[in-house]
């Protein structure tokens, strides 16, 4: 086994294993990994690179978990705390439904109090203000509290909350799998067979969703790779992740801030194994809010044929976690720019990615 003989591999579109993973991440220069994840975003996606209007509901930042990379939860009553009303969230939808929005994408704390049914509600009253809006709304690990607590099978909870309008999940929660890991950096938090098991079972029941994996802080480049071969057998039972999402650990303002951040060479590399491990995945985005624009630019050259989208200003999670963007929000031409420069076209795409 050698590098030259995993890029012939890849380029024939076949797939590799984790030791041929490893070999590559470790060794492989940073221009044939660019090359390799090239060709493999040219086979899945052609010229294009895809985008949304969309905007993020976060009704609060209260959350009863404790994770040590997290610069974004309070505990009530604390500095920096809030808990949006229904009224509140509801008028925030209200000053955007013209905005020409396809997604709502609704994450936040998991708070305490607040069951599957407040949830349920707070999507039907939305779908009420923008009916033709697609509610992305809620990651793995708060589904699995909202659920537990109002007493429900995760059929029962997704379910309901289908019934209401939402229609697909998003990716976060994840972290890294590895449990030893977890429970250094989210002790508490539900566990890696957990999330997998209420993404498998979302699939299974019509919904579609995207993955994550946060890097760059205490894990290993084992780590990654065993994250991302779950994934890709998770996919390969049900194929209902639309994305994958490498998510680059801020350290601004949280407990693991001493350890710094990793480089950007780093994020390319892991931009470009991520599209060569995930060879059923059809899609890897380049989230520009976390990354900053240039950078998420230049992962357009790294295999990335996402960049998410216009946000308009209404997130803070990257933000409270020394993001450069401390108010995100992109143009049309601004994206439009970016994929030029990388020699792309934008693409408008739904949530499910349909071309609009």
């Amino acid at each position: 086994m050698d590098i030259e003989s995993i890029a012939a591999k890849l380029s024939r579109g076949e797939r590799i294993d984790a030791a041929e993973a490893k070999l590559l991440w470790e060794e492989a220069p940073l221009w044939l990994l660019a090359r390799l994840a090239t060709e493999a975003k040219v086979r899945k996606s052609g010229n294009a690179v895809y985008y949304n209007k969309n905007f993020h509901l976060e009704p609060t930042n209260i959350c009863l978990f404790e994770c040590r990379f997290c610069s974004y939860r309070r505990r009530k009553g604390e500095v920096g705390a809030w808990d949006y009303s229904m009224e509140e969230i509801l008028a925030q939808v209200e000053a955007r439904k013209d905005s020409g929005a396809t997604e709502i994408h609704i994450v936040g704390g998991v708070h305490p109090e607040h069951d599957i049914y407040y949830y349920a509600e707070m999507i039907s009253r939305i779908k009420a203000i923008m009916p033709e809006v697609c509610v992305k709304a809620f990651t793995a690990v708060e589904l699995h509290y909202m659920i537990r607590k109002a007493g429900l099978s995760i059929e029962e909870g997704l379910r309901l909350l289908k019934e209401a309008g939402m229609e697909s999940i998003p990716g976060g929660g994840a972290e890294i799998f590895d449990e030893k890991i977890r429970a250094e950096i989210c002790p508490g938090k539900c566990s890696s067979a957990e999330w997998l098991e209420m993404h498998e079972k979302a699939h299974r029941l019509g919904f579609d969703s995207n993955a994550t994996m946060l890097y760059g802080h205490i894990e290993s480049i084992d780590h990654r790779i065993d994250h991302l071969l779950r994934l890709r057998e998770l996919q390969d039972r049900t194929g209902g992740f639309n994305a994958f999402i490498p998510l680059k650990f801020r350290s601004a303002n949280n407990g693991l801030e001493a350890l710094g951040e990793t480089s950007v060479v780093d994020d390319m590399r892991t931009l470009a194994m991520s599209r060569l491990i995930l060879d059923n995945v059809l899609h890897i985005k380049a989230y520009w809010v976390m990354y900053g624009k240039a950078t998420a630019e230049l992962a357009l050259s790294f295999g990335a044929d996402d960049i998410d989208g216009t946000i308009e200003d209404s997130t803070k999670i990257y933000s409270m976690a020394g993001a450069a963007d401390a108010q995100p929000r992109l143009t049309i031409a601004e994206i439009e720019k970016m994929c030029a420069a990388a020699g792309y076209k934008a693409v408008e795409r739904d949530t499910h990615y349909n071309e609009i």
